[in-house]
């Protein structure tokens, strides 16, 4: 079933499988529930880890294919991807472009500090919406001058980039029995539409159930069917076998907006590191946590499932 996506050109940037931990105190401290458990993308050993990394082997691998000398991506200025795209820039020996929606920091801190260390050249946009405009212009200009450019879309959010969590859901498989709901921090899309398809494709009852970090749940969840109907082909599969996959996003707790903490995403970052000695991110992973951990106190999961908190990383964003 998973064939297909298996036999996909990958950079191996980082070993697998990453480790899978029960949460007891965590659980405790919620006064019981769900057996709770967390996979630990955040330990991924390369570039601070995290689910981009995921994605990365597979983009990476298809830039390198192509003769690319030069990966070119966006984000804001603290962004998780574009840190993972410069790592794997050097790791690689390209050179890396990065468009960074907000204002040049006085001081260099977090990703924004490891980008300059990892030798990105970054580049400065007052909007999220002009960055792909900036990205298109990197690109020309890199060819103009005899370079061949990879554009990687935000996030890695593109069917290639979601294959990597389809391949993910049978790491887990290997690991343990399938969980009774996936809850995961959801953005741009990819991460999500992974997860769901591996379900499908492994012929799970498992419910994924994305936390929106920024945008309100239909838009977000046409980017991840969108995706979805992409991967379909990558996975050989028939585009009914995803079209009929369900989709869950939940936009409760975005709060102010993209990279805007919330009162909520402040308590679950706090609550998971003196529990369990875990890091969350406070915009990315606080605020799916935040969602885990009122579907559990309201009583929305039963005491006799099993849920499993993906931890996508990001915890670099901490010391932002």
């Amino acid at each position: 079933m998973f064939a297909a996506l298996a036999s996909l050109p990958a950079v191996p940037l980082a070993p697998a499988p990453t480790p899978i931990e029960e949460l007891p105190r965590l659980r405790a401290a919620l006064g019981g529930g769900p057996r709770l458990l967390v996979k630990r993308d955040d330990a991924i050993g390369f570039a601070f880890g995290g689910n981009k990394v995921r994605k990365m082997r597979l983009v990476a691998a298809e830039a390198l294919a192509r003769g690319a000398d030069t990966l070119i991506t966006a984000g804001g200025v603290q962004s998780n991807h574009a840190r993972v795209t410069a790592a794997a820039a050097a790791r690689l020996g390209l050179r890396a472009i990065l468009v960074a929606n907000g204002a040049a920091p006085a001081r260099l801190t977090a990703n924004a500090l490891l980008d300059r260390l990892l030798g990105a050249d970054v580049r400065y946009v007052a909007s999220r919406a002009e960055r792909a405009r900036a990205m298109d212009a990197a690109a020309a200009e890199e060819r103009a001058a005899g370079r061949t450019p990879y554009v990687i879309p935000i996030g890695a959010s593109t069917p290639l980039g979601a294959a990597a969590f389809a391949l993910a859901i049978r790491e887990l498989l290997d690991q343990i029995a399938a969980p009774d709901v996936i809850v995961h921090s959801t953005s741009s899309g990819g991460t999500q539409a992974g997860l769901v398809a591996g379900c499908a494709l492994a012929g799970l009852p498992t419910r994924v159930l994305g936390i929106s970090a920024d945008e309100p749940a239909a838009a977000l969840g046409a980017e991840v069917r969108g995706i979805l109907d992409g991967l379909a082909a990558l996975a050989g599969a028939r585009a009914d076998e995803l079209a009929a996959a369900v989709i869950e996003i939940d936009d409760r707790f975005v709060g102010g907006g993209y990279g805007v903490p919330t009162r909520e995403s402040q308590a679950a970052l706090e609550l998971t590191a003196r529990t369990e000695a875990i890091f969350l991110d406070p915009t990315y992973t606080a605020k799916a946590m935040a969602g885990l951990i009122d579907y559990v106190r309201r009583g929305a999961f039963t005491s006799s499932q099993t849920i499993l908190f993906w931890h996508t990383g990001g915890q670099v964003a901490v010391f932002a």
